[in-house]
């Protein structure tokens, strides 16, 4: 089963798409995201996601300011400040 991750700014909605597992900079130290994680909310420091689309890929790296992320039953979101083109 994917992981549906949705990764949004004030301005506007970057991601939304089903990966294998995402790497998340909290504040209290890097975390991964596999489908069926328990839900989690925490707050986010600056620093990369880091997307995982399949099992054993090489991530694809997202660079994000700040903000939030939080892990339901419906996957994770990324709420961050800014993210880097």
């Amino acid at each position: 089963m994917p992981l549906h991750f949705e990764l949004v700014t004030p301005a506007k909605q970057v991601r939304s798409e089903d990966v294998h597992m995402v790497v998340v900079p909290g504040t209290e130290g890097e975390f991964g995201v596999l489908e069926g994680h328990a839900p989690f909310m925490s707050t986010i420091r600056d620093g990369a996601v880091q997307v995982y689309k399949t099992e054993g890929a090489e991530p694809e790296t997202i660079e994000v300011k700040g903000g939030f992320a939080e892990v339901s039953e419906n996957g994770l979101s990324v709420l961050a400040e800014h993210v880097e083109a």
